[in-house]
């Protein structure tokens, strides 16, 4: 199997678990618990089903939108994720280049193995940097002030991390960063010789962002867990988020918004947008799904702030489901992720092509010139289940 076979986003997996030691597939691919919500964030779009218009002059077709003030050839965009170098040796820098080559926002990671320089210098598409507040608040106003100096579009600032879900896949498999060789994930390493000596030999992890300003920042001795139980700032509030969005000054998002309550209280701290997200099923698992709060959370706020939808997306037809209850546009992870451990910054680009295309022919045959001519009248819920 290669890239070549890859049709759709199962096949990017499968390509990717083949690729992959069982631990790094498996990080990628897991959730929280029972990893219910992991399941439930794509099925809840099979809830309800389009409704198509026929005998429109559809020979003219815009995908464009605009998210944090930046123009984007369709309707979907990377979503932050962390850690590209497990993935593939080229690590964000593929990433990056893939998403300004398709006409897309690449987003990246506080805990990116590449640097905030490093991309800047590399891409000059549309770029959005993920926050985390740190216990040491130093650090978080650095990477504020760097993503300012690097010309960084937007922030986001992830608010639903404040401790590590329970991700039973990593205890089962021995994950950890950087990989070791544990007598359980041993023989994964020794199956995936090119990955493994791609590792070795292509360049140090690292956590290129906060390598200078913590000690765990190269050497994180149990897993990525421990760092954010460590690191990661519990007593985080309110005040620190409109501290952070003051401080930038410029579009900012909070992600892993999940009630009406949280997106009226984005606005009133300045916001410009929230991610409607439960960090890929991966935190609190009996959770919503994004597409489960949509419909509720833009008909509270879509008018006065942007509305994305992080999670959950595999098709097309997902894409213009969230777009038809009223999102600006939708990011997506684990997909990209597949992709990028699967071929690099090919492998993403390959993937972008695919929903670019998925996009353009169901809004042909919804008979849909652009969209803004997706909303709530073109999507019927089952039963009134919502």
């Amino acid at each position: 199997m290669n890239l070549n076979d890859c049709h759709n986003v199962e096949d990017f997996k499968k390509l990717a678990k083949k690729k992959l030691p069982s631990p790094i597939f498996h990080y990628i691919d897991g959730g929280s618990d029972d990893e219910v919500t992991l399941r439930r964030n794509t099925e809840a779009f099979n809830n309800c089903d389009l409704v198509p218009n026929v005998l429109t002059d559809v020979s003219n077709i815009d995908l464009s939108t605009s998210v944090f003030g930046q123009k984007i050839d369709f309707p979907l965009f990377l979503s932050p994720t962390a850690m590209h170098r497990l993935y593939h040796h080229h690590g964000e820098k593929a990433a990056a280049k893939a998403a300004q080559k398709m006409g897309t926002m690449f987003s990246m990671s506080t805990m990116s193995t590449t640097s905030i320089e490093e991309i800047s210098n590399l891409s000059s598409g549309p770029k959005l940097f993920q926050l985390y507040i740190h216990k040491d608040r130093g650090l978080t106003d650095n990477l504020i002030e760097r993503c300012k100096s690097a010309g960084f579009n937007g922030l986001c600032l992830t608010v639903d991390t404040v401790v590590a879900g329970n991700r039973e896949r990593d205890h089962r498999t021995g994950f950890s960063t950087p990989p070791r060789l544990t007598l359980g994930s041993l023989l994964s390493f020794v199956l995936h010789p090119e990955w493994s000596l791609n590792y070795l030999i292509k360049g140090k992890f690292k956590l290129a962002n906060i390598i200078h300003m913590t000690d765990k920042g190269s050497s994180i001795d149990k897993t990525i867990m421990d760092y954010i139980n460590e690191q990661f700032d519990p007593s985080m509030n309110w005040k620190d988020a409109e501290y952070c969005i003051k401080k930038w000054g410029g579009p900012f998002a909070l992600k892993g918004v999940m009630s009406v309550e949280d997106a009226k209280k984005a606005i009133d701290i300045g916001a410009s947008a929230i991610m409607i997200s439960n960090h890929g099923g991966r935190q609190l698992d009996g959770s919503r799904s994004p597409f489960d709060q949509l419909e509720e959370i833009v008909e509270a706020v879509g008018d006065k702030i942007e509305v994305i939808l992080d999670g959950g997306v595999r098709r097309g037809t997902h894409v213009l489901k969230a777009l038809a209850l009223g999102a600006k546009a939708c990011s997506f992870g684990k997909a990209y992720l597949y992709a990028l451990s699967a071929g690099g910054q090919k492998g993403i680009e390959k993937i972008l092509e695919k929903m670019k295309l998925e996009i353009k022919r169901d809004m042909i045959l919804m008979g849909c010139r652009s969209v803004k001519d997706l909303n709530k009248s073109k999507l019927i819920f089952r039963n009134n289940y919502k």
